[in-house]
């Protein structure tokens, strides 16, 4: 069941996020998206409403980061595969322990066996909203596991390099297709909102860049969560989008993963709970952010 509410005046069901953690992830990027998930409400003005309940894998009972922060996993990626279908939501953190993982074979190490599995799911299954979103370098994962194909993405800085070269390597294993490897703050795939007539009104488009650079139809986030029920498309039309209409983001580092949480907020609850919470952690929330996909 989608954690998308069938009418706008029922009760909106909590989402579910499954956070997949590995050794030596970075504790910055785990702990900004979370806090920003479990600060969003539904209501502002009701504190019991809130909008995403969010869950920790890893392949130990505990798992510490690369900065000594140790956290306790409340399932195994075992548990996690078997209940992949309850969430609506996986989010990667990056860090130093990437580099290990990639050495590894995609096909039996963790969380990129997950990453795939969840793509899998929304490709079989697309009745479903789901969203998969990479912290930092954690995009290497997705392009390690093929799933970046015909898309866009963005990652830390310092290894724009590596993901270029991740996706053609697997552009090369798989049917071809190349990956754009954007250097923006976060990058959204298959965004589903209107746009609406007037693109210069509206608060979700960056029609220039800030640099100067070339004019982009950019959007920054949906309307609200309510608006979006009404204009979601068919289950037809959505397994017709790439990865069967999986929203699929990336996000560029620590500050650039609050702003794709803030983002997801904004497109899965309303664009008032995600100003409400940037306004309670006291942070400037920055919203130039490039969307690629098919709009519905």
């Amino acid at each position: 069941m989608s954690a998308i509410a069938e009418h706008p005046d029922e009760p909106v069901e909590v989402i579910q996020v499954l956070f997949a953690l590995h050794p030596n992830f970075g504790a910055q990027e785990l702990c900004g998206p979370l806090e920003v998930l479990t600060r969003a409400l539904q209501k502002n003005n009701d504190p019991d409403s809130k909008a995403f309940e969010c869950t920790i894998a890893a392949s130990t009972p505990a798992v510490t980061s690369s900065s000594g922060l140790t956290v306790k996993a409340d399932m195994n990626f075992e548990d996690a595969h078997e209940n992949l279908n309850d969430y609506d939501v996986l989010i990667v953190p990056g860090g130093a322990g990437i580099d290990a993982i990639l050495k590894c074979d995609p096909e039996k190490s963790e969380p990129t066996k997950l990453i795939r599995a969840f793509a899998a799911l929304q490709t079989s299954d697309p009745s479903k909203e789901r969203t998969l979103m990479s912290i930092g370098t954690a995009s290497l994962l997705f392009a390690q596991a093929g799933i970046l194909q015909g898309l866009a993405a963005t990652t830390h800085p310092d290894y724009y390099t590596k993901l270029e070269i991740l996706c053609k390597d697997a552009a090369r294993r798989g049917n071809l297709e190349q990956t754009d490897v954007m250097e923006e703050n976060y990058v959204v795939n298959n965004a589903r909102f209107e746009l609406g007539e007037k693109l210069e009104e509206n608060p979700f488009i960056l029609s220039k860049r800030p640099d100067g650079r070339r004019k982009s139809i950019a959007r920054k986030g949906s309307n609200a969560w309510k608006e979006s029920v009404r204009r979601r498309e068919s289950v037809a039309r959505r397994a017709d989008m790439r990865l069967g209409g999986l929203r699929l983001i990336t996000s560029g580092g620590v500050t650039s993963g609050l702003d794709a949480s803030l983002y997801l907020v904004a497109a899965m609850v309303s664009h008032d709970s995600a100003i409400e919470v940037s306004r309670v952690m006291t942070y400037n929330w920055s919203k130039g952010v490039t969307v690629e996909g098919i709009d519905v």
